[in-house]
């Protein structure tokens, strides 16, 4: 898949699943904007020109419009149309619904739902100006299809984005912007990371380990086999997919219970 003379905007894409998203339209010859909260992009952006000139990045919170805005007339000095944009900033933090104080359930609401609006909404206009613009938005199976103990405003915010991606893709047919979303099961991250330290401090270890053994490939994924599924719905091989949602889990929302043997 070529992607040459596309335009991408990647939010989150410092690391993680965003970094695997990133290096794969780069290798695909995709001209790729990063947008990202965290200052790793400095450090990811330079280890990226090493092998890719067509790369750049700008420090932002996505919950203020105005930056969005000023980014955007920013990236419109060098280009005429965005081609894709992939929405996989996200955020996720534990805590049962009864402990949960509203900072902490307004985190998740306005990085998760009101960040993927506010992005999308500012670079809509130019995103219409493409001849097959694609608009990819990361949820994940948190929500839409399970969820465990601590979990409930990051599930809340990754099902809302599955009813935001169906109604934006009737929306936007007629601009012939195809609409997809992804539902991550267990991706190696560090947002994976940091759940398994939170849920077990002392060995975190243990908690992948007991994550991959509830997967039936028996290993978590990795964010080029992530990256990889983006390309496909960024590219013109995609053409007749949208309002979907794809799921990307090893095969783990497929078992009934894993304490059931034959």
């Amino acid at each position: 898949m070529d992607l040459t003379n596309k335009v991408a905007v990647v939010t989150g894409g410092a690391m993680g699943n965003g970094l695997g998203i990133v290096t794969s339209l780069l290798k695909a010859n995709a001209r790729v904007y990063i947008l990202d909260y965290s200052e790793e992009l400095k450090k990811t952006i330079k280890e990226l020109k090493k092998e890719y000139s067509n790369v750049s990045g700008y420090i932002v919170d996505i919950r203020d419009k105005k930056m969005l805005d000023e980014i955007v007339k920013d990236i419109m000095k060098e280009q005429k149309k965005i081609d894709i944009l992939v929405n996989n900033a996200g955020v996720a933090k534990l805590e049962t619904f009864a402990k949960m104080s509203d900072e902490i359930r307004d985190f998740h609401f306005d990085i998760n739902i009101k960040g993927t609006w506010n992005v999308t909404k500012a670079f809509l206009p130019y995103i219409k100006k493409s001849k097959a613009g694609r608009i990819i938005n990361l949820s994940s199976v948190t929500g839409p299809m399970v969820a465990d103990v601590g979990e409930v405003a990051y599930a809340t915010t990754k099902a809302a984005l599955i009813g935001f991606t169906k109604a934006l893709a009737m929306e936007l047919v007629d601009n012939n912007i195809l609409v997809n979303a992804i539902l991550p099961g267990y991706i190696m991250t560090p947002m994976v990371e940091g759940i398994a330290k939170e849920t077990n401090s002392k060995n975190p270890s243990e908690v992948i380990e007991s994550i991959r053994l509830g997967i039936p490939l028996k290993r978590l994924g990795t964010i080029e086999e992530l990256g990889n599924l983006v390309l496909f719905l960024a590219s013109d091989e995609c053409s007749y997919i949208t309002g979907q949602t794809i799921v990307i889990d090893g095969g783990s929302t497929l078992p009934e219970t894993n304490s059931v043997g034959v």
